[in-house]
């Protein structure tokens, strides 16, 4: 079908979907309010505690960790549960892990406390884009899943800019604890979203569905098209393992989402999120100056993410991506370079601030939404529950690793080549992308299916 055919009928039909995505996607301003907030507090917390770079790895990567034991949790919930009620949950435990954290009376229940933290993001992290990809339509479908990670965006430069306040006075505890605020008002909007109409199809509450639909396209015969096709793959039910380990097409749709995401972690984007203040005190800036620059950071994020979301569903997928790991293998062979030479002024200070900032739109831009869209479109209806769930555990085991290592790195083999490491990443990144990657702009979630189980080449499946 063409994107003429499903768009909706009406403004009405069409400002409903809008709403309901962008209310979905507020997911992710709760990742993004724990990606950033951490960043601010880690050296009001080691100052108190008296703690090594050791610990405070454990306690910025502790949340990654539950992130990921959340994302193993969510395939399952979101199968039995629904998408809605696994947002609820997630929105429960990121209340409950906020003020634990901001209670936390020692490194250890610190750590626990981000460890709950973590299992409520890494719930959420699963289940939004998926939840987006079924309720919206295709002619949008990237743009609203883009939402999400504009969402995170934004709640990584709320949190900066929280943390900035916060840190004249060194209050780290309400740094982590104030979060839970924005935790709350996402828990009751969430209860006002509708069930995906997939996922009330696979249930059998066919009515429920058709009514959402309705809601959601505003012509009937849209609704009817979209529910026939939704009714032919519901012919086999849900067998995400038994197809993993019986079916190679399904098994080469499983490992792409793998890739993906570990391309996205190995950027570097999460070392500058979680450690900007240590990279900006590495420049040679005081106290103050890293955390404005550290804010500085999360408005570059929020900014160049609307590059993404204007152009997703114009330019389309791969050209995106090309441009965004060539931008970023850049900006950090400079930055690298620059440490590596000296920053001994504030003209070379500016410079190679420059530099990391043009590193943040290349990320913002590309590997940050587009990531998020294709491993939500590349999984056949079938096993997707299961291939989404693989492909956000390793988002979180990657993003632990980034986590827990870079400090480590910046100690062992210096500032300069763990920057050049990086950018070496990226630049293979780009080779990836050309062989394994698909262009999925305009397709049907439907006809990308058809064309994996078919056996295309990856890189073919949005043809």
């Amino acid at each position: 079908m063409n994107a003429q055919v499903l768009a909706p009928s009406s403004a009405q039909s069409k400002a409903t979907v809008v709403f309901v995505c962008i209310l979905a996607a507020l997911a992710g301003l709760m990742f993004g309010l724990d990606v950033g907030v951490i960043s601010g507090a880690t050296q009001f917390i080691q100052a108190e505690y008296k703690v090594s770079d050791h610990t405070i790895e454990w306690i910025v990567s502790s949340m990654m960790f539950g992130a990921a034991a959340g994302a193993l949790a969510a395939s399952w919930l979101s199968g039995h549960l629904g998408r809605k009620r696994s947002l609820v949950l997630g929105a429960v435990l990121f209340v409950i892990g906020s003020l634990l954290s901001g209670l936390a009376s020692s490194p250890e229940t610190l750590i626990a406390s981000r460890v709950v933290l973590g299992v409520a993001i890494g719930i959420a992290s699963f289940t939004a884009p998926l939840y987006l990809a079924e309720v919206a339509p295709e002619y949008i479908r990237g743009a609203m899943i883009s939402t999400y990670q504009l969402m995170i965006t934004i709640g990584i430069l709320v949190a900066f800019l929280s943390d900035t306040a916060f840190s004249y006075s060194g209050a780290w505890r309400w740094m982590l604890g104030i979060i839970a605020i924005p935790g709350v008002l996402f828990l009751f909007g969430v209860l006002f979203l509708p069930d995906s109409p997939r996922w009330l199809l696979m249930r059998g509450r066919r009515q429920e569905a058709i009514d959402v639909l309705q809601r959601l396209r505003g012509d009937s015969d849209v609704v009817s098209r979209e529910v026939a096709d939704i009714d032919e793959q519901l012919k086999t039910p849900q067998r995400g393992w038994h197809m993993f380990t019986e079916n190679r097409n399904f098994r080469r749709s499983v490992w792409l989402g793998v890739l993906l995401q570990l391309m996205q972690q190995f950027t570097g984007m999460n070392v500058v999120m979680y450690y900007a203040p240590r990279i900006f005190k590495e420049m040679g800036y005081d106290t103050a100056a890293q955390m404005w620059f550290t804010a500085l950071v999360g408005l570059t994020n929020v900014l160049a993410t609307f590059i993404a979301i204007a152009l997703i569903d114009r330019w389309g997928r791969k050209p995106i991506l090309y441009t965004g790991f060539t931008v970023m293998a850049v900006g950090l062979g400079v930055v690298g370079t620059m440490m590596h030479i000296g920053i001994h002024d504030q003209v070379s200070q500016i410079f190679t601030v420059a530099m990391l900032l043009m590193f943040i739109v290349g990320f913002a831009m590309s590997a940050g939404p587009l990531i998020w869209a294709l491993c939500s479109e590349i999984q056949p209806l079938k096993g997707r529950d299961f291939g989404i769930g693989c492909s956000t555990f390793t988002n979180w085991a990657c993003n632990y690793l980034v986590g827990i290592s870079f400090l480590s790195l910046l100690n062992g083999i210096g500032n300069a080549n763990t920057f050049w490491l990086y950018a070496a990443l990226n630049a293979v990144f780009i080779v990836l992308t050309f062989w394994l990657v698909p262009e999925t702009k305009g397709v049907t979630l439907e006809q990308i299916e058809r064309n994996l189980m078919s056996g295309k080449r990856l890189r073919d499946i949005g043809r």
